[in-house]
């Protein structure tokens, strides 16, 4: 099938039927009354990501998706039919944009998640919907809403975790054979890959990540040198790039170094926050350089280029270190994704236990002190009057205290 990540579609939601007007004409039923119906609504227009589907090849050439409009209204309180919706499927990853203003729509990431992209009109109301108390005969009805209609771009851009980059027969499409179950074209000439693959990596039991190959880029490629720079847009997702280098170029004129510099520089004119994702340097074909030169060529080739991150020295045909590089990606990735936590069930969790009330048990001799102090510290610090209903009573000193109570006993009867 062929591969399609970019289509051009219009979409037309429904129109809301008219309503009615009516009356009731019967026999020997005088003034029968308003029974006009509202129309019916018109159908919407939503999009899902389906999991099972890769391109956008529908969409090519089948570009105009309309839903039916609604019902009008009838007489004898017949209320029109709403319209159906329609569903359009897209691939998982798939961005809708506006197609005049580019603004995002939507991005379907989540499968089998419906998205609402045009709102079907509402139905108009008939004459019944108008009666009342006071007007009991109306003879007004509303014409349906007129459903949103829309141009839109449909974009996709794969989700992978790893994404390769480099120049044409680096070795991109043979690592990804070497690492995975995918099954690129190989061939002994440039731009063999002319679409994206993906392949999942599986590094243990439970342990796994994607990888996404592109076509190579050359110099120039942002003015539309070789293939351009379209297939970037399946790299805006990735956690991490893996820069390959040919480090056995098939002549001396070709330089590894320049050829490294030169995609960087078409990363930035693409895209700048493309371009400031983390990069490993991956330097493959080693296989075919002699033994005692390896490490000499490898490092020739970072200390030109400068490079200070992580650097793999592999043979993808022979299949010479990438485990090491396999564990770092996959750890890498796991770090960089976000762990949410398990969802609680409230059947399970233990209510909390309400604490204690402590009572403080005070003196009222001690209480009418603490009252007289915080009383006095108040009046010094603010210099405001004491509210004298808030002040501690004290007894007055020619006032005798009040004498106790008698105890009554009770005597046994003689």
């Amino acid at each position: 099938m062929k591969f399609v990540d970019e289509a051009v579609i219009d979409i037309a939601a429904g129109n809301g039927g008219a309503g009615c007007m009516s009356f009731r004409r019967e026999k020997c039923i005088p003034f029968g009354g308003p029974n006009g119906g509202n129309g019916g609504k018109g159908g919407s227009v939503w999009f899902i990501a389906d999991r099972n589907l890769n391109t956008l090849i529908d969409y090519r050439y089948n570009r105009r998706h309309e839903a039916r409009n609604g019902e009008a209204g009838r007489g004898s309180d017949q209320f029109g039919a709403a319209a159906d919706d329609i569903l359009l499927r897209v691939p998982v990853g798939t961005m809708i944009k506006d197609f005049e203003t580019d603004q995002i729509l939507a991005e379907l990431i989540e499968p089998d998640v419906p998205v609402l992209l045009c709102k079907g009109g509402d139905g108009g109301f008939g004459n019944l919907h108008f009666k009342t108390s006071t007007n009991r005969a109306p003879r007004q009805k509303t014409p349906g809403w007129p459903g949103e209609q829309k141009k839109v771009r449909l974009e996709l851009r794969v989700l992978a975790d790893v994404g390769l980059l480099g120049m044409p027969n680096a070795g991109k499409s043979t690592l990804i054979t070497a690492i995975s179950n995918a099954r690129p074209k190989i061939a002994d000439y440039p731009f063999t890959t002319l679409h994206p693959n993906l392949g999942v990596v599986r590094v243990a039991p439970e342990k796994s990540f994607v990888v996404a190959d592109i076509p190579g880029l050359i110099e120039g490629a942002a003015e539309g040198a070789g293939l351009g720079h379209q297939f970037l847009r399946h790299l805006q997702r990735t956690r991490l790039l893996l820069h390959v280098i040919d480090a056995a170029p098939v002549s001396d004129s070709i330089d590894p170094v320049k050829e490294a510099r030169a995609l960087a520089k078409e990363l930035e004119k693409y895209d700048a926050e493309l371009a400031a994702k983390p990069r490993w340097l991956v330097l493959n074909k080693l296989d075919m350089v002699p033994a005692d030169e390896r490490a000499a060529r490898c490092k020739d080739i970072v200390k030109r280029l400068k490079w200070k991150g992580p650097v793999f020295e592999i043979s993808a045909l022979a299949r010479e270190g990438l485990q090491p590089m396999l564990h770092a990606i996959y750890e890498h990735v796991r770090a960089q994704v976000e762990q949410p936590a398990p969802p609680v069930d409230p059947r399970f969790e233990a209510p909390a236990a309400p604490a204690p009330a402590v009572e403080e048990t005070v003196r009222p001799a001690r209480a009418a002190k603490k009252v007289a102090k915080v009383a006095k510290s108040t009046k010094a610090d603010n210099d405001e009057p004491v509210d004298p209903r808030f002040a501690p009573i004290e007894p007055e000193a020619d006032e005798a205290p009040a004498p106790p109570a008698p105890v009554r006993r009770r005597t046994r009867a003689a």
